[in-house]
């Protein structure tokens, strides 16, 4: 199996499970920010394999619910709310 992560071939040994993804999910979005990608990745109550972790935060970041900056802060930016005010206004 193969993925394309930022433009670039990577053989995917382990596809991440939903209750992974929601987890870093949750982590994101108690905290609002984390200084770097390692910080958040230690930072998470069960231990994951820093690939699948690669892969959750590509799929976050491509959904609109990350943002990752040049330093390598995550931001959660997702906001149903303000999206459904802006729709209706």
């Amino acid at each position: 199996m193969q993925l394309l992560m930022k433009k670039q071939k990577v053989e995917v040994i382990h596809y991440p499970r939903l209750d992974t993804i929601l987890m870093v999910e949750n982590a994101i979005k108690k905290s609002g920010e984390y200084p770097n990608k390692m910080q958040l990745w230690k930072s998470l109550p069960k231990k994951i394999m820093y690939q699948t972790f690669k892969i959750i935060l590509n799929y976050l970041e491509s959904s609109g619910k990350i943002v990752i900056d040049k330093d390598g802060s995550v931001l959660w930016t997702h906001n149903p709310k303000l999206l459904e005010m802006s729709v209706k206004s």
